[in-house]
């Protein structure tokens, strides 16, 4: 708003507490640290009674005599003898869309906001700019000191017109009441301010009946506690405040701190479009001298370690969830748990778990990553992760199983599989009841961090058994001790191989509900799907060649990323990166393909893998700098950023599930003469004659 030439800015008058609360000095809250705007003595308002603090409109004295305000700007009979400058038009540039008159308010509550009151004072006489009226600072006075009467009465005084934000307004107003009034122990006020103040305002029965609960709370820590509340002495009145900026227009109250969280928002936004942008934001500076923009100096493009230890096909590859395991799942019917040392070089296998009668599929750890899960067709096993001791065999699934997940808050976990079971497990796997028998053959599911939503994908073919094994076709029957003329195992299909008509599906429920939210059919098969750690989107691999990004809040396709080569076999993706900005994905090429999640740029194509399918990837949990592949070539690679300074020191590492004694210990390092020059298997095989190589059979 703008100062008449007449106009003399003056602080407001300090008040007393409001009757009906029977407020004190005792029980009054002032602002802290955390408080809006203008609470604080350096930023131009005069000190009154209350707590010490009370508004001014524009922080000017309106003293009698000459003072010099610091900025060489001097003031005489509260008036001020800097000139006003009057700009033509009203934008803050010629070629802007910026009003000038907002951008001085927000600029004058920066300044008062870290202490510049007098330059705030000098900014408001130059430019005739006040940042808000004195009837915003009365009103925020008369929330701080409790004057809830006269706060009520001037909402309307502040543009709040709208009957329904009205109402809401002062029912906020009237809640804080209330609860003061209980704190203090004033019961019979308190009832009064429900009855007559609250109820009148059409509030919901159950929200009514939860306030009056708290007239039973045993005393004041406990009323806090049940309504999360810190009470008057706390920052619920600058919390009150913060909710009303809600309701009141921001043309007159403006929110707090405006100018910081415009910045803040072009950070975050910059951050995102930062396309190699792999650092926490919390760690990122904000510089506004030039736009944020990132190298891919940290992101994981280099192969640094190769693990060794499997003689078939590696399927699965899943972290541990501190980032210091890692779980490989191999057609050759075992799963080995790799540890990587503190300085992520020193690798080495902690367990070596073969017990399984068929080709391994999935994995899944614990929430405390005591206990593992591997699936080999409809038998589900429970690993000791320290001892590597099968704790217990699960057959409920009759036919395979194609997806196991822990839930979140540890409490069991969730198995799905082609027999359209979608079965919930205790934590020990003891007791387990059906989630819903899905409508579709289950061939991989999510579930949301937040355990809002079950996503599920799969096929609903008209032949409700499993197709015939050919090459690289699912997984079969089997039988034990002899394997399976099985192809890529994690899903039990080969794609495009069936003659049937087959729908593919994606399905997605409320978890807590188990209500479907939707359904979505498509052609081409779906081999996996992931969801993002805010919740918002599935990943899904569909063949031919295509990543699918759905918004599970509004059930329809983002994006898609395209680029790698999926037809035949089962490829899983996963989201990458600090934020999970990064979207990778194996590829029947060989290769590992990564994409900018929000532009769909394809970021990096990474060779390194031999012959075959890169099946699974997988990103550390513990290290944004770094994820891990796995492949037909029977290994697994690990994959991090360069060093920061530029040198390469360790070189790849390789391990054998089946060296003998003579051969180096499984994943050790090997120090070998050549710069960058690493031992191959068969180096190892030609001293112990234990190792076999690792080319395709």
């Amino acid at each position: 708003m703008r100062y008449t030439e007449s106009d003399q800015p003056s602080p407001s008058n300090s008040t007393s507490p409001d009757v009906m609360t029977g407020a004190t000095t005792d029980t009054i809250a002032g602002p802290s640290s955390r408080g809006l705007d203008s609470l604080v003595h350096s930023n131009g308002h005069t000190p009154g009674t209350s707590k010490g603090y009370s508004f001014s409109s524009n922080g000017l004295s309106n003293g009698s005599s000459s003072v010099a305000n610091g900025n060489g700007v001097m003031q005489k009979h509260g008036k001020s003898s800097i000139a006003r400058v009057n700009l033509p038009g009203t934008l803050l540039y010629e070629d802007s869309n910026v009003d000038r008159e907002e951008f001085v308010r927000l600029v004058l509550q920066s300044l008062r906001d870290v202490g510049y009151k007098q330059a705030a004072a000098a900014l408001e006489a130059e430019s005739g700019y006040s940042m808000e009226s004195s009837e915003v600072g009365q009103f925020k006075q008369y929330i701080l000191d409790g004057l809830w009467s006269k706060a009520e009465a001037s909402l309307t005084r502040l543009g709040l017109t709208n009957e329904a934000k009205l109402w809401d307004a002062r029912f906020l107003i009237n809640r804080q009441k209330y609860l003061e009034l209980l704190e203090a122990g004033k019961t019979t006020a308190a009832l009064h301010v429900l009855r007559n103040e609250i109820s009148p305002l059409n509030v919901e029965s159950e929200e009514l009946h939860t306030l009056s609960s708290l007239i039973m709370s045993t005393s004041p820590d406990d009323l806090r506690q049940r309504t999360n509340w810190d009470g008057a002495a706390g920052t619920s009145r600058q919390q009150l405040l913060a909710d009303l900026h809600h309701y009141i227009p921001p043309s007159v109250m403006i929110p707090s701190r405006r100018f910081s969280t415009l910045l803040q928002q072009a950070h975050l936004h910059q951050l995102q479009r930062c396309t190699f942008h792999n650092i926490p934001a919390n760690a990122t500076p904000l510089s506004l001298y030039a736009d944020h923009q990132c190298d891919n100096s940290a992101f994981p493009r280099m192969n640094t370690t190769v693990l060794a230890g499997h003689n078939d096909e590696v399927w699965h590859v899943e972290w541990s969830r501190a980032g210091d395991f890692l779980a490989s799942a191999s057609k050759d019917r075992s799963a080995i748990l790799w540890r990587v040392g503190s300085d992520g070089t020193d690798w080495e296998a902690h367990q070596i778990l073969r017990d399984h009668p068929y080709p391994v599929g999935c994995l899944s750890w614990s929430l405390d990553d005591s206990i593992i899960l591997t699936s080999a067709e409809n038998i589900i096993k429970m690993w000791n992760t320290q001892t590597g001791v099968c704790i217990r065999t699960i057959t409920e699934h009759t036919e395979t199983v194609t997806t196991l997940t822990w839930l979140s808050d540890g409490s069991g976990f969730i198995s799905g599989g082609l027999d359209r079971k979608i079965i919930r497990w205790s934590s020990d796997g003891k007791t387990h009841e059906p989630w819903v028998l899905s409508p579709i053959r289950v061939v991989d599911l999510a579930i949301s961090p937040d355990r809002s939503r079950l996503v599920t994908v799969g096929l609903d073919s008209i032949d409700s058994k499993p197709s015939p094994p050919s090459s690289r076709n699912g997984r079969g029957s089997g039988t034990p001790g002899e394997s399976p003329n099985s192809g890529n195992g994690n899903g039990g299909q080969t794609n495009g191989s069936k003659a049937t008509s087959d729908t593919r599906w994606v399905i997605a429920y409320d978890f807590l509900t188990r209500e479907r939210e939707f359904a979505k059919s498509m052609e081409g098969d779906l081999t996996s799907v992931k969801i993002s750690q805010d919740c918002q989107y599935a990943l899904i691999n569909h063949s031919p060649d295509e990543i699918y990004m759905w918004d599970l809040n509004i059930g329809r396709l983002a994006r898609k990323f395209t680029g790698q080569k999926q037809g035949r076999h089962i490829i899983r993706s996963c989201f990458g990166g600090v934020d999970g900005n990064f979207v990778v994905s194996g590829s029947e090429d060989g290769k590992v393909y990564v994409w900018h999640r929000d532009t769909g740029a394809l970021l990096e194509t990474l060779a390194g893998h031999g012959e075959g399918s890169v099946n699974a990837v997988a990103w550390n949990p513990g290290n944004e700098r770094m994820f891990a592949s796995c492949s037909d070539d029977r290994t697994i690679r690990i994959w991090e950023a360069p060093p920061l300074d530029g040198s390469v020191t360790s070189s790849l590492s390789h391990g054998s599930a089946t060296a003998g004694p003579s051969s180096p210990s499984i994943g050790s390092s090997v120090d070998y003469k050549g710069k960058g020059k690493t031992r191959q298997l068969w180096d190892f095989a030609d001293e112990s004659g234990s190792a076999t190589t690792s080319t395709r059979t």
